[in-house]
């Protein structure tokens, strides 16, 4: 079993600047249907596999959704990026990308003990823009996480991995863990190399998780940043997904 899959992933902490809100409503409608125009292009071309939003519960700064965009190859998600900056709609967003690749689906996917109903896209076509809105049925955690120097040449036991695999697996159970899903960066940033994705039905069970990711001697390893997000309008962006590509 390959721990980490062959697609390629864009992980992209997004948003709009400012400059955004100080355009008439005439001008954010033309150069968004632009945009999506340019990007629905992109996606059947190179053949995206997934796009899937996240808006953040609280926006840091510019930074208010995390994206999930994923091709089958390099040259697509080169593609998308250079697309998404483009102007005139590219002059007024806040892109921070990170390439990486799934990490071990198949583990922790069977983590879920309910998960969510499937996304149905809507049949109408993509490039009519419907009003966009977040999903209030369930949290989203986003955690990006790197351990700590030196942690490498510890062993499983002295990191204490078996005890935290027992207690989170025990979580996902009490606290009905809808999804976990994990990304590996191709390139490790200074403060995370591995990005998750975890979706609980509520704010306890949320408190809870976080809590267990702490717990020692395995939660003092590692780095971790905690973000609160809800789904962004799935049903319209799954409709982006089509069959084909190059």
């Amino acid at each position: 079993m390959n721990e980490i899959s062959d697609s390629t992933v864009i992980l992209l902490k997004g948003g709009r600047l400012p400059s955004w809100y100080q355009l008439t409503a005439e001008q954010q409608q033309a150069f968004s249907q632009e945009h999506v125009a340019l990007m629905l292009s992109i996606a059947d071309k190179h053949g995206m596999q997934r796009l899937e939003g996240f808006r953040l519960i609280g926006p840091q700064d510019s930074w208010q959704r995390f994206w999930v965009i994923e091709f089958p190859t390099l040259e697509g998600a080169e593609s998308w990026i250079e697309a998404e900056m483009a102007p005139p709609y590219g002059l007024y967003g806040y892109y921070d990308y990170s390439l990486a690749r799934n990490y071990k689906p198949e583990i922790f996917s069977a983590w879920a003990v309910k998960p969510p109903p499937p996304i149905v896209p809507l049949e109408e076509d993509p490039h009519n823009i419907p009003v966009l809105a977040a999903d209030n049925r369930t949290i989203n955690l986003l955690m990006f996480v790197r351990y700590r120097p030196g942690v490498e040449a510890l062993t499983p036991e002295e990191r204490g991995d078996e005890e935290h695999v027992e207690l989170m697996t025990s979580l996902a159970g009490e606290r009905d863990l809808m999804r976990l899903e994990a990304f590996q960066l191709i390139h490790r940033q200074d403060d995370w190399h591995r990005a998750w994705i975890i979706e609980l039905p509520n704010l306890e069970a949320v408190e809870a998780w976080i809590d267990g990711e702490e717990t020692p001697p395995h939660g003092i390893h590692a780095r971790r940043e905690f973000r609160l997000a809800r789904r962004w309008s799935a049903d319209y962006f799954a409709s982006w997904v089509r069959d084909g590509g190059e």
